[in-house]
């Protein structure tokens, strides 16, 4: 079955994103203190209610306030930002991608790595996406 197609996401749910995959929760005053040039704390809540309206995120009462977190895991918002990136910077190719990653590090590949990125490409070229 196919992986439903990930949602755009403007410039400001692109940070906030980034920010809550990295916090895991946050309120909307900590979501705040890590904006650049930071919205008003309603700007704030009404964006992230529009995020809420479009599944991008969940939130719970704690105590006092809503605390906000990302509806999808790690690895799924890290798959979408990689294809994002993959589609934006490299014209579609994952191979061209993998090539530029290759080339940033100046140490050679351990041989776990390389073991693991073999196995890898083997696979994707009998046609496998895992």
């Amino acid at each position: 079955m196919p992986r439903p197609h990930p949602p755009h996401l403007t410039r400001r749910e692109a940070q906030i994103m980034e920010i809550l995959h990295r916090r895991r929760r946050a309120t909307v005053e900590q979501i705040r203190a890590e904006l650049p040039d930071a919205p008003s704390p309603s700007s704030v809540r009404k964006l992230l209610d529009i995020m809420i309206d479009r599944r991008l995120l969940g939130r719970e009462y704690d105590g006092p306030r809503f605390v906000y977190s990302p509806a999808a895991t790690p690895q799924d918002a890290s798959r979408s930002a990689l294809k994002q990136l993959v589609r934006t910077f490299f014209n579609d190719s994952p191979g061209s991608a993998a090539a530029a990653l290759l080339g940033m590090d100046a140490e050679p590949l351990s041989d776990e790595e390389y073991k693991r990125l073999n196995a890898l490409l083997r696979r994707r070229r009998e046609g496998g996406t895992r």
